[in-house]
């Protein structure tokens, strides 16, 4: 399948990752010495130009970074500087701790995206919205300027009050599971094992 190749994907890796106790994005996973070497690997196969978004370069792999130089640890400063680096008019972004999302979810909602109306284009489940894995467009580049002078960096809000977004439903949750702590680390690491790959 054709790669993508207007709309760049960004990995959101810079976070604290408190609750885990150790950064997540530097865990093994699969057949891979890093779940953040996984993620790039398997996004580069559907994007001409993948990016990872952190604070330092923590990689043992050749990748393209987004540098955050923000001390602050958050997803809108992120996003702001991912919009300040990057020219392109929309940019996918998920985090890093999502590594099931399938490649037909994701085109998806890069088909989605091309309706001109929406500021935003994310996904939901069954379970939860997920507010960090969709399409951006480069009109939130001012909501979020504004919204950090205020400090508030509540992505909901940008999501739900200052931008106009879509929510696309997928009834696969399981695509969705993410790591926040030891065990939701474990579960994922069962689950990948069963996992069928050929949808991923």
């Amino acid at each position: 399948m054709v790669k993508i190749k207007n709309i760049p994907c960004v990995i959101l890796s810079g976070g604290k990752s408190s609750r885990m106790g150790e950064d997540k994005s530097l865990l093994p996973f699969g057949n891979f010495k890093t779940l953040i070497e996984f993620q790039y690997t398997k996004l580069s196969t559907i994007f001409e130009n993948v990016y990872i978004s952190s604070k330092n370069d923590k990689f043992t792999f050749p990748c393209k970074i987004v540098y955050d130089k923000n001390e602050i640890y958050s997803p809108m400063v992120a996003l702001e500087s991912i919009f300040y680096t990057l020219k392109e008019d929309s940019i996918f972004i998920i985090s890093v701790d999502t590594p099931l999302v399938k490649e037909a979810s994701i085109r998806f909602l890069i088909e989605q995206s091309l309706e001109q109306s929406f500021d935003a284009i994310i996904c939901k489940d069954a379970n939860k919205i997920h507010n960090l894995i969709g399409v951006f467009k480069r009109v939130v580049e001012d909501k979020i300027g504004k919204m950090l002078v205020q400090n508030n960096h509540k992505i909901n809000m940008l999501l739900t009050k200052e931008i106009i977004t879509k929510i696309v439903f997928f009834e696969d949750a399981n695509q969705f599971t993410n790591i926040n702590e030891k065990d939701d680390y474990l579960n994922l690491v069962k689950k990948f094992s069963t996992f069928n790959r050929i949808e991923l």
